[in-house]
């Protein structure tokens, strides 16, 4: 059985290049630096067990590059889709249009909950 043990949300953005594949990959950065994934070295688990699943919003989905965005994982298996969401910004006094990304990314590691329990102690 598998079972997500942390789910982190970022943003990111491309202000000048309508670079859908660009804010993806800061909104995945910004995701990965509000967490760290200590049980790993605590509980001693292998990391490459882990799946690690992210959701990219942003307005135009077919223009985000996953396979970029799944590079930029430092850790375990990483499955990405890019969905619609996030929101495009117009300035339409410069004639120019801001990507905003949202990221979701789940960590997904097989548990077996028998192995777990809570301690009274």
């Amino acid at each position: 059985m598998t079972n997500r043990l942390i789910l982190e949300i970022g943003m990111g953005n491309d202000l000048y290049g309508m670079d859908y594949t660009k804010a993806a990959c800061r909104a995945v950065q910004d995701a990965l630096h509000h967490s760290s994934l200590t049980l790993f070295n605590s509980l001693n688990l292998n990391s490459k067990d882990m799946t690690v699943k992210v959701t990219i919003g942003v307005q135009d989905p077919n223009k985000v590059d996953t396979k970029i965005v799944a590079s930029t994982l430092p850790r375990g298996v990483a499955k990405v889709s890019a969905v619609y969401g996030g929101q495009n910004v117009i300035d339409t006094d410069n004639n120019i249009q801001h990507v905003v990304a949202i990221a979701a990314i789940e960590a997904i590691y097989p548990v077996n909950k028998e192995d777990w329990r809570i301690s009274k102690d």
